[in-house]
């Protein structure tokens, strides 16, 4: 319960904001925090510029992806989950060791007698390149942060979220488009009781995050994330 304090009269004076903050739901405390990392972000923090070619959308989209993930895996906000990444570098370089193994045998036994070795060997090889290859397509996609966080609000509550980008093309009417989309699940007992669920999907022109010179404005990047990632929270907490 909100602490009150007394006035002179006797009369009840309503609860300090600060105590309100603290008492607040997961949910909205998980808003406020990003809320306050965007007005820190304005001001307070020094980056690095990131400058890339306007005429390259594939470069534009690389660095609107390098930035979001560099806000979002922030100590105050999620921690980044690399499963994907880990996934595809344990494949490829199982691929690595497949080759180079078979190379050596070939080396330093008779080609004949190596046959079938050198066989499974390139066999192995092609399936790890396809299931690699595979992974990447069907089941990673156009997913570019996977976060998660625990919080206690009366029990240990995980937040995941994920976000996925692509570029839409342009068109004659506009210019081509950053286009986000953030899904947020909140469980409890490890995953097993699902507490809610969203998604909220938006998009930018490029040009209303680069200069004309290719400059990123990081802040105003950031906002607009912070603003779909704060929605879908919202909504799921209504």
């Amino acid at each position: 319960m909100a602490r009150t304090k007394k006035t002179a009269n006797g009369a009840s004076a309503p609860p300090t904001t600060d105590t309100l903050v603290t008492e607040s739901d997961t949910t909205t405390r998980a808003l406020l925090t990003i809320s306050t990392t965007q007005s820190a972000t304005a001001s307070d923090i020094q980056r690095d510029e990131v400058k890339v070619n306007n005429a390259n959308v594939t470069e534009l989209k690389n660095a609107c992806d390098d930035a979001l993930k560099r806000f979002l895996s922030r100590p105050d906000l999620f921690k980044q989950i690399h499963l994907h990444t880990d996934i595809r570098l344990a494949l490829g370089w199982a691929g690595v060791f497949v080759a180079a193994g078979t190379t050596f045998y070939g080396w330093k036994v008779d080609f004949e007698q190596s046959k079938p070795v050198m066989w499974a060997g390139l066999i192995l090889y092609m399936v790890l390149t396809t299931l690699q290859t595979l992974y990447a397509y069907f089941i990673e996609g156009d997913i570019i942060f996977v976060g998660k966080r625990k919080t206690f609000d009366k029990r240990i509550v995980t937040e995941r979220i994920t976000l996925s980008s692509r570029t839409l093309p342009s068109t004659p009417q506009k210019p081509p488009h950053y286009s986000l989309s953030v899904i947020y699940l909140r469980s409890s007992g490890a995953g097993k009781s699902l507490l809610g669920k969203g998604r909220v999907d938006g998009s930018r022109g490029y040009n209303a995050f680069f200069d004309e010179s290719g400059v990123l404005d990081q802040a105003r990047f950031e906002g607009w994330v912070g603003e779909l990632v704060g929605k879908v929270m919202e909504d799921d907490a209504e």
